[in-house]
C-alpha cells in the first residue's frame, strides 16, 4: 500500500476560531518564515539534544515511543497532506502523553515534553518529503506542530464546574548554562491540566498551555493565536500566565510594553534592547500597539493569603526612562512615561502578561487576568517544584471565591 494512503484518526477541533484568531493564524504562518529561515536545518534548540541526551538520558527518552513513532512515519510520508495529518495527530498526542506521563511519574519533571518536542521537530525538518516542500508549506507544518504540542487542541472545558480557568506556563530556558534546567511554571501547567479544584462551595476546571521562550514566536502572534478564542468568546472566568522568577511569588501589578533585557531567548536571539533603549515587540509585522503600561486584574488580595514555603508579593515595581525604578500605586501615575521594565521585568514573562491583558481589555474588560512569577529553581528541584505547585493551587482556591 502506498504510504500516502495511510489513514489516521480524525482530529476534531475543540473550538471554532473567531474571525480575529483565524486572521492571526494566517498572518502568523506567513511571518513565521523569519523565525524558521532555514526550515530544513536543525534549530539552535534542536542542536542541544545530544548534550541533553548525554546529561539526562532518562528524561530525554521518557516519551520516546511517541518520538520514534513520529520519526518513522514522517520519513515514510510522500506528500504535504500526509505530513500535515501526522503533525495534527502526533503533536496533539504528544501533549496528552506528556500530561499523563507527568502525573503518573509524580516527580514534578516538565523537561520530557520539551526535549521530546525538539526531537520530533528535528525529525520533521529532516524528513525527505519535508525538504521538497515550498517554504510556506514547511512553515505551516512547523507552526501547527508547535501550537498543538503545546496543548492548543487539548483545551476542553467539559466538567460542568462553576468556574473555568486557563493557565499558561513556559518551556525551560538558560539551557546553555544548565542543560538540565527545569521550569516550575511548565511543571505547574502539566500538573494542573484538566483538574478540578473546589473551594468555598465553588468548583473550577483548569486547562493549561505551555509557551516557548522565543522572541520570534511572540512577534508572530503565538500568544494571540492561543488565547484570543477564550477572550473573544469569554468562555473562561480567569486567565493566569505563569513563569519562573525571583526568590518568592510575585503577582505582577503593572506589565510594561517594551523589551529591555539583554538575555537571549532559547534560540540565542538577542533583541538589541537594553534599559537605555527599550524596544517595542511586534505583531503581524507591525509594532505591537498598546499603552506603555497596563494593570493586571487578578484578585491579588485573596491570592496573597496562600501560605507555604514562600511569600506572595503584590509587586508594583516598574522602571521608566524618565523616572527610573519606581513603585506606583495607580496606573495613572505612569501616564506619559516610557516603559523600560514592567512589574514582570523586560523579558517574555512580562510580555505574555502584557499581551494577555491587551486581549482582556479588547474583549473581556471585567475578566481577571494577570501573571504569577514563581520562585526560581536551580536545574531540577522536585521538592521545591512540588511546594510551588501546591501554593499555586492555594492561590487559585482563594481567587475563585472572588470571581
Amino acid at each position: 500500500m502506498h504510504t500516502d494512503l495511510l489513514l489516521f484518526e480524525p482530529i476534531t477541533p475543540v473550538k471554532m476560531l473567531t474571525k480575529y484568531s483565524k486572521a492571526v493564524v494566517a498572518v502568523c504562518c506567513l511571518l513565521a518564515t523569519a523565525s524558521y529561515a532555514n526550515h530544513t536545518k536543525p534549530s539552535v534548540e534542536e542542536l542541544r539534544i545530544n548534550k541533553a541526551q548525554q546529561a539526562m538520558p532518562s528524561v530525554v527518552n521518557r516519551l520516546s515511543q511517541r518520538v520514534n513513532s513520529f520519526d518513522d512515519q514522517v520519513n515514510k510520508a510522500r506528500s504535504y497532506t500526509t505530513l500535515m495529518q501526522l503533525v495534527l495527530r502526533h503533536s496533539s498526542l504528544l501533549w496528552q502523553d506528556a500530561v499523563v506521563g507527568f502525573k503518573q511519574a509524580n516527580d514534578q519533571d516538565d523537561r520530557a515534553l520539551y526535549w521530546a518536542r525538539l526531537q520530533m521537530s528535528a525529525s520533521l525538518r529532516g524528513a525527505k518529503t519535508f525538504k521538497t516542500l515550498l517554504p510556506d508549506q514547511q512553515v505551516k507544518l512547523l507552526w501547527q506542530f508547535e501550537l498543538l504540542s503545546r496543548g492548543q487542541s487539548d483545551v476542553d472545558f467539559n466538567r460542568n464546574t462553576s468556574k473555568r480557568i486557563l493557565i499558561t506556563g513556559f518551556d525551560p530556558f538558560s539551557l546553555d548554562q544548565h542543560i538540565d534546567q527545569s521550569n516550575p511554571s511548565g511543571a505547574a501547567a502539566l500538573a494542573l491540566d484538566d483538574i478540578v479544584i473546589s473551594a468555598s462551595g465553588e468548583s473550577v476546571e483548569i486547562e493549561t498551555l505551555i509557551v516557548p521562550v522565543r522572541f520570534a514566536d511572540f512577534d508572530q502572534g503565538m500568544i494571540e493565536t492561543l488565547l484570543t478564542p477564550y477572550f473573544a468568546k469569554q468562555s473562561v472566568d480567569m486567565v493566569i500566565t505563569v513563569s519562573m522568577g525571583r526568590e518568592d511569588f510575585d503577582l505582577e501589578h503593572f506589565p510594561g510594553l517594551r523589551r529591555s533585557t539583554k538575555t537571549p531567548d532559547n534560540l540565542n536571539v538577542y533583541t538589541g534592547a537594553d534599559v537605555e533603549n527599550p524596544l517595542v515587540p511586534r505583531l503581524n509585522g507591525q509594532p505591537l500597539k498598546g499603552p506603555e503600561f497596563v494593570r493586571f486584574s487578578l484578585p491579588y488580595q485573596a491570592m496573597k493569603k496562600a501560605t507555604g514555603q514562600y511569600k506572595v508579593n503584590d509587586n508594583h515595581f516598574v522602571q521608566t526612562l524618565d523616572k527610573g525604578k519606581i513603585y506606583p500605586e495607580r496606573l495613572s501615575q505612569l501616564r506619559g512615561e516610557t516603559s523600560v521594565q514592567g512589574s514582570g521585568g523586560g523579558y517574555l514573562s512580562n510580555e505574555i502578561s502584557y499581551r494577555s491583558i491587551l486581549l482582556r481589555n479588547d474583549f473581556a474588560p471585567v475578566m481577571p487576568v494577570g501573571h504569577i512569577h514563581t520562585p526560581k529553581i536551580k536545574a531540577f528541584e522536585p521538592e521545591k517544584t512540588q511546594d510551588i505547585i501546591e501554593q499555586i493551587k492555594q492561590m487559585i482556591g482563594f481567587a475563585i471565591t472572588e470571581i
